[in-house]
């Protein structure tokens, strides 16, 4: 977690989590990544402490965005269910729920257009997910803030968790919720991870290299030998003056150590022998300082998120 809105209702919260409802909502656009695998990171801990996570499957969200017919976002949505299951949410705490069965409902339509008429399209055109670069924003899309925010009400829970690309939408159901009479739950974000070729700009399928469930081995460890990983602990701007990041680094801290005790570096004796690290920080300093090589870091990096997705890849086959 990078951000709470707001810290004092997270606190009162972790004072009573059991069966507290926390939610998260993808649009089922493609195969889990780690993008999604992030967040879910961050369920699987909330579902520890005895929280029931509920799953927006946004398939009415992904028709309205131009993803595809339904009955395919439906299909899609299905495989998404499976590999969420796969990768370690708890099949008896987690509540998959399909836009579509509720948000074609009377009640939720009509305050939907009320929230219409509180919105300008300004307001609504800031809380947008990002557009492609030249394309021109569509009313659907423009409508699709309004209703993650009030998906928030009906699905009546107590905690929101999505990355810090959520926030602006988070804020806006903060804002707009109250003028319903609705009360609107605490919010936290994870993290976005970096470009893992460049390190600049977020992880993204269509832009440069991510990984999914649906990589093989081989798949996994040629783009994470290609990932941007610089030995420095103050890497070279780019051409436009921005400061890269480490997704290596970033992949570690955000989808390793958290799912693993510890992690061990092999090594052949003349290069130094195995190193067992049980935190993150040790091996950011051993990286950034030289003391443990890049291609080591990388190779290792490839065998643990391969065993991580190794259950989605092969609930993809079944």
């Amino acid at each position: 977690m990078v951000e709470s809105i707001t810290d004092a209702e997270i606190r009162k919260l972790a004072e009573s989590p059991i069966d507290k409802r926390v939610y998260v909502g993808f649009e089922p656009s493609g195969v889990l990544h780690l993008g999604h695998m992030l967040t879910a990171n961050k369920l699987i801990d909330l579902q520890e402490v005895g929280m029931k996570v509920v799953v927006l499957l946004a398939d009415l969200h992904a028709y309205l965005n131009g993803k595809g017919y339904l009955d395919e976002i439906r299909h899609t949505a299905d495989n998404m269910r499976k590999q969420f299951i796969a990768y370690g949410l708890k099949e008896d705490q987690t509540e998959f729920v399909y836009g579509s069965d509720f948000q074609l409902e009377k009640e939720y339509i009509l305050d939907l257009h009320k929230l219409g008429t509180l919105v300008t399209l300004n307001r609504a055109n800031r809380a947008m997910a990002e557009i492609q670069s030249g394309d021109v924003p569509k009313v659907s899309q423009a409508v699709y803030p309004i209703m993650q925010a009030l998906d928030m009400h009906y699905l009546d829970l107590d905690l929101a968790v999505g990355g810090t690309d959520q926030r602006k939408v988070h804020v806006l159901a903060r804002e707009l919720l109250p003028e319903l009479g609705y009360t609107p739950c605490p919010m936290i974000h994870t993290p976005i991870l970096s470009n893992l070729t460049t390190g600049i700009g977020k992880m993204s399928s269509s832009v440069g290299t991510t990984i999914s469930m649906e990589d093989s081995q081989e798949s996994i460890h040629e783009k994470i030998n290609k990932a941007f990983c610089p030995p420095l602990s103050d890497p070279p701007l780019d051409q436009d003056g921005n400061k890269p990041e480490n997704p290596v680094l970033q992949i570690f801290q955000f989808h390793i150590f958290p799912r693993f005790q510890q992690i061990t570096i092999e090594r052949e004796d003349k290069h130094g022998g195995n190193i067992l690290y049980h935190s993150y920080i040790d091996l950011q300093n051993d990286l950034e300082s030289g003391d443990l090589h890049p291609q080591d870091a990388k190779k290792t990096l490839a065998h643990y998120l391969d065993t991580l997705i190794q259950p989605g890849r092969t609930t993809l086959t079944d």
